[in-house]
């Protein structure tokens, strides 16, 4: 068996002495506890305060014990709610494992006891609480702190955090870059957060929202008598930002007749209001955001290139939710206990069938469409965790491929297999050497994954060719 990531620590509920010894060898792994079905093993939850449990429900053949394990289950998850519970139960007894999910268990195995799978299993549930215990050091990390909001441990997202670091004590203007929910006025207050103007105005204006006749007043601001209605002198949103950052959402919507007026701002620094002739010198950084193709825009003359140049002296990319890999389930998390917290609920996890619809869920909407979805979810489900039904989400009923380690080990293995047979030609000896394997082993792993040495000689093929021709 595949170590655990991390040396956890797992408490197994059971009444079966048998089970006690085949579990001790196969959990070798992580540190094992092992209590009966009883009001002691609360004890025992307060003194190891475990990572997971798996609770052996298949003694439970009687009401009164049913109703036994049933209350202890409940006072577990009172007593730590972010523990993980797998409910184990017997092979025919799927209501048994449905009532437990639908108390708060995190997952659920039906025996027979199998030493790949249920190793598999708890192997998952420890995983899912490394990635809320990862999300929870990020966040009390005192160099993130600045990010306020940002959460995700995806290697996308890291990167991301990496380059707002960067970019953010510069004066740089910055051209934030992302599908629509995927937080760019996020990105843009946390450039302005760990920048020297952290304490001066932040101005968002989002261009796509203001109607054309009244963008140019709204940022430039107008004198007195410049249009009817004009009765005194009002500064406009850039003038109010002096000293701070402008944020400018949608910025690919802007008519094309400010655009000019835009351009000289950022090159000179100063604006003139509408009706006015004085120009006023302004101390500004510039944040701008779209996801609208830039460059398109720009062939179809609806967007001036000189323009998207000054924009654009740095770009940032937010990566869709559907790239960042592992974020949506620890998000969902997340905002899951937000939500729990703002309607006074007790905090509630997420069931089973909700992990796997989650981490599978294209989520077109992105992060937005993820906080709407959880947010209606808490406010009408009525069980003690949030389902894929709750989600208005489909459960496919299978684990996602990155989250299913033999299913991963499985297709890495049959890619190295491929690519050493393709840089040897399908040489069998020269691609066993690549491996670091015997030939009869490569044989093995060729069957296994249905992989045929000859499509990968290139010479056969060149000659198989010429005769045809």
């Amino acid at each position: 068996m595949e170590a655990f990531a991390q040396r956890g620590s797992l408490l197994v509920l059971t009444e079966d002495a048998r089970l006690r010894v085949e579990l001790e060898a196969m959990l070798s792994d992580c540190d094992v506890t092992f209590s009966g079905i009883s009001s002691g093993a609360l004890s025992l939850m307060r003194r190891a305060a475990p990572d997971v449990v798996l609770f052996d429900f298949s003694a439970a053949e009687t009401v009164a014990l049913r109703t036994q394990a049933f209350e202890l289950l409940g006072s577990i998850l009172n007593l730590a709610p972010r523990t993980k519970v797998v409910a184990m139960t017997g092979p025919n007894r799927r209501d048994l494992a449905a009532q437990a999910v639908g108390l708060g268990a995190t997952d659920f195995y039906h025996k027979p006891v199998d030493a790949t799978v249920l190793p598999f299993v708890v192997r998952r549930a420890f995983r899912m609480r490394e990635l809320e215990i990862e999300n929870e050091r990020l966040r009390d990390r005192p160099g993130l702190m600045a990010l306020e909001g940002i959460i995700g441990v995806s290697d996308a997202m890291r990167g991301l955090v990496r380059s707002i670091e960067k970019v953010a004590p510069t004066d740089a203007t910055v051209l934030v870059l992302g599908e629509s929910g995927t937080g760019k006025e996020l990105m843009a207050r946390a450039l302005h957060r760990l920048s020297s103007r952290s304490q001066r105005p932040f101005v968002a204006i989002n261009c796509a929202a203001i109607p054309d006749s009244l963008l140019e007043s709204e940022l430039f601001g107008y004198e007195k008598g410049a249009f009817t209605g004009a009765a005194k002198r009002t500064p406009g949103k850039l003038e109010f930002a002096d000293g701070g950052t402008v944020f400018l959402d949608e910025i690919g919507e802007m008519p094309a007749s400010l655009q000019a007026k835009l351009l000289r701002v950022l090159q000179e620094r100063c604006v003139e209001r509408v009706g006015g002739r004085t120009p006023v010198p302004l101390d500004l950084r510039f944040i701008c955001a779209t996801n609208r193709k830039l460059d398109a825009l720009i062939g179809t003359g609806t967007f001036r290139d000189d323009l998207y140049y000054r924009v654009s002296e740095v770009t940032i990319k937010i990566p869709p939710l559907r790239e960042r890999q592992g974020d949506s389930l620890l998000l969902a998390q997340v905002l899951l206990q937000e939500a729990a917290t703002k309607l006074g609920q007790t905090p509630r996890g997420l069931a089973a069938d909700a992990i796997r619809a989650i981490q599978v869920h294209d989520w077109p909407g992105n992060v937005r469409e993820l906080e709407n979805r959880i947010k209606t979810a808490a406010i009408m489900s009525e069980g003690a965790v949030v389902t894929a039904a709750d989600l208005g989400l489909v459960d496919s009923g299978a684990d996602p491929k990155y989250l299913n380690l033999r299913v991963a080990r499985l297709h890495a293995e049959a890619q190295a297999v491929r690519q050493a047979l393709a840089v040897s030609r399908g040489n069998i000896s020269r691609a066993a050497q690549i491996l670091g394997v015997t030939r009869p082993t490569l044989y093995d792993l060729m069957d296994r994954h249905g992989i045929d040495a000859a499509q990968f000689n290139t010479s056969e093929q060149v000659q198989e060719r010429s005769c045809i021709s």
